[in-house]
């Protein structure tokens, strides 16, 4: 049975490397301490969530830039997204 702990620690290790690589670009980062912090709170739903429109508010980069760096913090499974109507949140 000694696999299973190291089959562990594995998943444990891969989910850390993707999390260091979704995080190494300067942009991501930033997108990713603003949603963390909860900054960009001018128009949030009842949870307080944020929508990627407030993200990309406080950049100097394209939506859909912005998009694409959320769409690689969810990868790497560092951000939860909800889609209500037009709106992600």
């Amino acid at each position: 049975m000694p696999k299973k702990p190291q089959i562990m620690q594995m998943e444990a290790r891969e989910r850390l490397v993707a999390a260091f690589k979704a995080l190494s670009n300067d942009n991501r980062l930033a997108v990713f301490e603003q949603i963390r912090s909860g900054q960009g709170k001018g128009t949030l739903d009842d949870e307080n969530r944020v929508t990627v429109c407030n993200v990309a508010e406080n950049f100097n980069i394209s939506l859909s830039t912005i998009s694409h760096h959320i769409k690689e913090l969810k990868a790497a499974k560092l951000v939860r997204c909800e889609k209500q109507g037009q709106y992600m949140l």
